[in-house]
Formats: C-alpha cells, structure tokens, sequence
C-alpha cells in the first residue's frame, strides 16, 4: 500500500509555508533518529501542550511526526485513506519496536487502512480486523499523542466493530480541528 520512504526526505517547504504547518528549513537532514526526526520548523500546536510537544524548547520532540501526523490527519478527513496510510507508514520506519512512536504511528497506519477496506473496498471484516490491531497499538498511548484526539479515535474505532457505517463522515482531530487535506499537500507525498 506503502512506498517506502527515508528519512532524509527533501526539507524543502511543503505546500504554503504560512498554513501552520512548516516554515522554511535552511538546515537541511540530519543523521540519527533524534536528528532526522528533529525539525524546529514545524509550527506549535494550535493550543494547549499536547504529548510530544516540548514548550521549554519551543519543538516537538520529533518535528517530522508531526508533519506525519497533520498530513495523515487532513488526506484522511478528505476521504484519501491511502495518502493517509502512507503518511503515518513512511514516518513509522524511522521509529524502533516498542517506542510510543512506532506503536502510535502503526495503530494510525491501521486505521487508514481499514478505514480504506469499508470505505473503498465494503471489506467489514478486514476493516473490523485493522480496527482491533488499531486497538490494541493505540493502548497506552496518550490521548492526546501529537495533538491527535486519540480518545475520539479509539471509541470511534470500538464503535465501528459493531456498526462499520459510524466510520463513514467520521473525521480525526488533531489540535481540535478537523484539517482537510488541499491539492498543495500532496507534495509531501512526494
């Protein structure tokens, strides 16, 4: 579904570098997980402190999970749940097995994917078997993991197990907002 994608990615702005979500990097990549995930150009939460922001530096503690996070979030509202898939895949290789990181980054890869078998596929079962990997990657991470409502997340997955249909409109939130994705966000995909 995926392709892959490394970590030293172009730092180049993506989309308008005014939306929020990047502003122009002049430092280019780093080596080592820390390095090349760290990016202090991602912009700040649009509220509050969520888990993986640092507000003594001013950074997210790996700016390149966020950009995963806010490009996966706005293709997924859009209804393009493969874009979505593959935004949360490519950043989940950068994380090793049994971080916070990767099991958040794979639970939401099991969400779009199984958002991706009801919605284009009418594949309940499959969609119902990727919601409880889902489940079960997202426990015991924080609720509000990067700015992504996880709590709405989860009830929302817990809910479509039973009725498949819950899922259809449903958006995800980050930062308390429901971003859609624009045609300009598909560079990142690049």
């Amino acid at each position: 579904m995926a392709r892959k994608r490394h970590a030293a990615r172009s730092m180049e702005p993506v989309g308008d570098p005014t939306d929020g979500v990047r502003h122009v990097d002049a430092q280019g990549c780093h080596s080592g997980m820390d390095d090349h995930t760290h990016d202090p150009t991602v912009a700040p939460p649009l509220g509050g402190k969520p888990t993986g922001w640092n507000p003594t530096t001013g950074h997210w503690d790996h700016g390149t999970l966020r950009l995963a996070v806010i490009y996966g979030v706005r293709f997924y509202n859009a209804g393009d749940y493969h874009a979505s898939h593959d935004c949360f895949e490519d950043e989940w290789y950068n994380y090793g097995n049994g971080t916070t990181e990767s099991a958040f980054l794979h639970g939401m890869v099991q969400v779009a994917a199984g958002a991706y078998k009801h919605v284009d596929f009418e594949n309940d079962d499959g969609m119902r078997s990727l919601f409880s990997t889902a489940l079960q990657y997202l426990r015991g991470v924080p609720d509000d993991f990067y700015g992504v409502d996880l709590r709405d997340i989860r009830s929302a997955l817990r809910a479509a197990l039973d009725d498949p249909t819950v899922i259809e409109g449903w958006q995800l939130q980050v930062d308390g907002e429901t971003p859609m994705a624009q045609e300009s966000d598909r560079q990142y995909l690049d």
